[in-house]
């Protein structure tokens, strides 16, 4: 794979195939439930709502942890597509290449997020376009400060542009990683909360997301 030539802000729905779902699937249950989950954490799942089977979704989780992709994939359980700031695209030294080029396997594509670009835009559709549901973090970066504010609005615009309901999630216990195997495992969850429907109002869609959040997490709501 020639990362140099790889414009990381676009891809076609082509890209979002069986061999993405194969590799989330290798990521998630070769690598992360042997050698996190199982020796590290009890992890619960839990589902505020049944989802449509035949709806697409925009996951909307927190975001609290480098291992949060894995955590939308494991309570999800669908075709998903991810979309990370630019900086993860990165490929000046070894380790970021590393980064770069698995998370463009597990279908991550890039957002500028001072400016949303139309590769970015178009790709997204394409997302949907091939049957694949797509993650986004409307925190923008990690924060471990368990509370919810300062919330980018791009996943309201991008349910909005292609009218798709929001599912919001919360992850839950991973503010602080567990370095202690087997023998004090730590409690965490990932929650799933209610659709919100993309036709209420900008103002409407952050303030429910903040509100079923705040809920689930018990994080505090300085959003609103």
């Amino acid at each position: 794979m020639n990362l140099k030539k790889i414009n990381f802000f676009q891809k076609k729905a082509a890209d979002f195939n069986i061999w993405t779902r194969l590799y989330q699937y290798y990521t998630l249950y070769i690598l992360l439930k042997p050698f996190i989950e199982f020796p590290f954490y009890n992890i619960k799942i839990e589902k505020k709502a049944k989802l449509d089977k035949n709806k697409l979704y925009i996951v909307a989780p927190n975001h609290i942890s480098y291992l949060d992709v894995f955590f939308v994939n494991m309570a999800f359980g669908r075709r998903l597509a991810y979309i990370a700031k630019q900086e993860l695209f990165q490929t000046e030294t070894w380790g970021q290449r590393y980064v770069t080029k698995n998370i463009w396997r597990l279908g991550a594509f890039a957002l500028n997020r001072e400016k949303v670009g139309l590769s970015t835009i178009k790709t997204v559709k394409e997302v949907f376009k091939a049957n694949f549901n797509l993650c986004i973090f409307p925190q923008g970066g990690i924060r471990k400060n368990r509370t919810i504010e300062n919330i980018n609005g791009g996943f309201v615009y991008f349910a909005k542009t292609n009218k798709i309901d929001i599912v919001p999630m919360a992850i839950v216990g991973f503010e602080e990683y567990n370095w202690v195997p087997f023998i004090k495992k730590k409690d965490a969850a990932l929650k799933l909360g209610t659709p919100i429907s993309y036709e209420l109002d900008e103002k409407e869609i952050v303030d429910e997301w903040c509100k079923q959040i705040c809920e689930m997490s018990g994080y505090e709501n300085k959003n609103c």
